[in-house]
């Protein structure tokens, strides 16, 4: 089979290596110069290391990206840091962690012993999950995250420490708007399956270098490329007047439906046209700063306290520098979910909101942090369609077209998952599914 892939995001990439294990030629069509998507390395002159497009965090329970990994030749072990569920905010007001114990008994214990919480919030918590696992972790398909919280009687001070930072670093969706079915399958998967699952896995390299360029290898790329003209039939699809044996479309739906538009009114598939045409974006910002001085957090991944009247906007820190074992470096990514308020914002006050908060935060910890050093560089990067709006009862196409030489894949696609990395590497290997059903065997 020649098989082509156009993208060369997550799901592009997976979908080029199980087609290549299955015994196809395949080529990846990329407008870009570097494999990853919205998950890829980027260079600034004013950081030694690559950087990242996006901090992106990764689960125990991402068994098809961990397996990727390995398929490519990449040891997760290595390249990931594996830490028990651990939550604790810059400012130490909260904190939670997850013993090593059996599941569900580590998340029980992790919430009978959190500081920050009263012990009504923290029997609300165990109320929570006994409640899902009665429903089958499935509750309405209508309900908005904050409908589910409040049948479950969550206070809004728990609500406001836990479950909205936990809801927008999963679905980068406000817990008012947010699908509570896709939020269910995200704790179902992360903390009611083996206490493995709920581990946190920090990338210790840059994102392309985790396996996409692996993958890359793989595979012939053509950088640059940008595809103009897709017409797909029962016998083949031709992109850019070239001709190949099948296809897998792997771009953001609005670029699907731009590409797709003729042929899919031809074949009368307007119901797909207007699937791909229904979702809307929200942004994630991403503020990296490099510090004139060494500063080591507490932990790798930290909680920020939001105050949006005063651009506090920030609800995640990483300590970069931990993540790459630099003892003699200090440098951070400050991480906005649902980003809407910096889109329009003066960037230089927001880079500076974001600074003021990390400072403030760290200066209430417990344990007395030395002052943060002085910020020598900072890069905000704002991706404004990082993902869609994970919203109730949205249609999300399925990989299949009305053509079995075409398949689609993205984190937009019906896997189940809000657009996070685990269900960008599903959809890929689905949508090679569907065009070879041997591949990924």
């Amino acid at each position: 089979m020649k098989a082509a892939v156009i993208g060369a995001g997550w799901a592009g990439l997976a979908a080029s290596v199980a087609l290549r294990e299955a015994g196809a030629k395949v080529t990846v069509f990329e407008a870009g110069h570097t494999p990853g998507g919205r998950a890829r390395r980027v260079f600034h002159d004013g950081f030694e290391s690559p950087l990242d497009n996006g901090q992106h965090l990764l689960s125990g329970a991402y068994k098809h990206t961990l397996a990727l990994m390995r398929r490519v030749g990449r040891n997760p072990d290595a390249l990931l840091m594996r830490r028990p569920l651990r939550l604790a905010s810059l400012d130490g007001r909260f904190r939670l962690s997850a013993p090593r114990l059996p599941a569900p008994l580590h998340m029980a214990v992790a919430i009978l012993r959190a500081r920050g919480l009263s012990w009504g919030d923290r029997l609300a918590t165990l109320r929570l999950m006994r409640g899902l696992r009665t429903m089958s972790w499935t509750p309405p398909r209508d309900w908005t995250v904050q409908q589910l919280l409040h049948y479950h009687a969550q206070s809004d001070t728990l609500i406001r420490q836990v479950w909205e930072p936990l809801c927008l670093a999963a679905l980068n969706t406000p817990v008012t708007t947010a699908s509570a079915v896709l939020f269910a399958r995200v704790l179902r998967d992360s903390l009611a399956g083996r206490r493995e699952d709920s581990d946190l896995l920090l990338p210790c390299t840059d994102l392309s270098a985790l396996w996409p360029d692996a993958a890359a290898r793989q595979v012939t790329m053509r950088y640059g490329s940008t595809v103009r003209q897709l017409q797909p039939s029962d016998n083949g699809v031709d992109i850019n007047q070239e001709r190949f044996d099948a296809a897998v479309l792997a771009v953001p739906p609005t670029f699907a439906a731009r590409l797709l538009d003729g042929p899919l009114r031809a074949a009368g598939a307007t119901g797909l046209l207007d699937a791909l045409r229904a979702f809307d974006y929200l942004p994630i910002a991403t503020l990296n700063l490099r510090l004139a001085e060494p500063w080591r957090l507490p932990e790798p991944m930290m909680m920020l306290r939001e105050d949006r009247a005063r651009g506090h906007v920030g609800q995640w820190l990483f300590d970069r520098a931990q993540l790459a074992g630099d003892a003699q470096a200090g440098e951070l990514a400050v991480v906005a979910s649902a980003a809407t308020t910096l889109t329009d914002r003066n960037r230089q006050q927001a880079i500076e909101a974001l600074i003021d908060q990390v400072a403030e935060q760290a200066a209430g910890y417990p344990q007395r942090l030395p002052p943060m050093p002085e910020v020598s560089s900072a890069e905000l990067f704002i991706e404004k369609r990082a993902t869609f709006a994970a919203v109730p009862g949205l249609h999300r196409p399925l990989n299949t077209t009305p053509w079995p030489t075409l398949a689609l894949a993205g984190d937009w696609t019906d896997t189940g998952y809000p657009g996070v990395l685990e269900g960008a590497v599903r959809s890929g290997l689905e949508a090679a599914r569907v065009l070879n059903p041997r591949a990924g065997d």
